[in-house]
């Protein structure tokens, strides 16, 4: 039976986390581990975590302070790995990734390496954006597809199931980039090491608790990354 663990990164996230963390195991999908990254959150979301610890198998990564999405997810990726995942999700965890698509995120990765919850596809959408994020999104979507030659039609999308030989492939200590474009660095090298990618459609909902974590230093990032990309891999 394969292992799928889901890495979900945490900053302020009381409102959310035991909420996402009941539903996800509601959903009784078997092998199914639950690893979330905390940043040091001052509200409390470890101590949740912890003391859902207890009625569900869940693993706490402390770190020491907010550190950034990439590095958080690179953490979570190893942890996992370590310990013996199959399947590796990225979710956020606010909500905006249904829980309700995991099992399906699963089944498409039986014939795939990179599975995408897309917003970009025929069935996909957003629910909640207003005209300057969707324009902000949808800009650095064809800034990052022109120029790096990416496939996938959603490359920001941060709800991706991973086979772990992508994660075991990829030199995860090199990959660049913290906030916005980690996304698409990750995707680029995967796409560039010849693994299969898939999208499979869903809604995105723009959270309802808490506040969204996306800053201008992530968007100058972004751009930064992106020809750095470019031009030198």
């Amino acid at each position: 039976m394969s292992k799928t663990i889901l890495v979900i990164p945490t900053y302020n996230e009381k409102e959310n986390i035991e909420k996402l963390i009941t539903k996800i195991f509601a959903l009784n999908i078997s092998e199914l581990e639950i690893l979330v990254v905390d940043d040091n959150s001052p509200d409390g979301t470890a101590s949740i975590v912890e003391k859902l610890s207890g009625q569900f198998p869940i693993h706490l990564l402390k770190r020491e302070g907010k550190l950034g999405l990439g590095s958080a997810y690179i953490a979570g990726f190893k942890k996992a790995l370590s310990l013996g995942a199959d399947f590796i999700f990225e979710m956020d965890a606010d909500f905006s990734h249904d829980p309700d698509d995991v099992p399906r995120m699963i089944e498409a990765a039986q014939h795939a390496d990179l599975v995408i919850g897309s917003r970009k596809i025929k069935g996909g959408g957003v629910i909640g954006w207003g005209w300057t994020r969707k324009f902000m999104s949808n800009g650095a979507m064809w800034f990052s597809r022109l120029l790096l030659g990416l496939k996938a039609k959603d490359v920001t999308a941060g709800f991706r199931c991973f086979r772990s030989d992508v994660l075991k492939t990829l030199d995860l200590d090199n990959i660049n980039s913290n906030g916005y474009a980690f996304q698409e660095e990750l995707l680029y090298k995967t796409q560039k090491a010849g693994f299969r990618i898939t999208e499979i459609p869903v809604t995105f909902i723009d959270r309802q608790e808490g506040k969204s974590k996306l800053s201008k230093k992530d968007i100058i990032e972004f751009f930064i990354v992106m020809i750095k990309l470019r031009f030198t891999l």
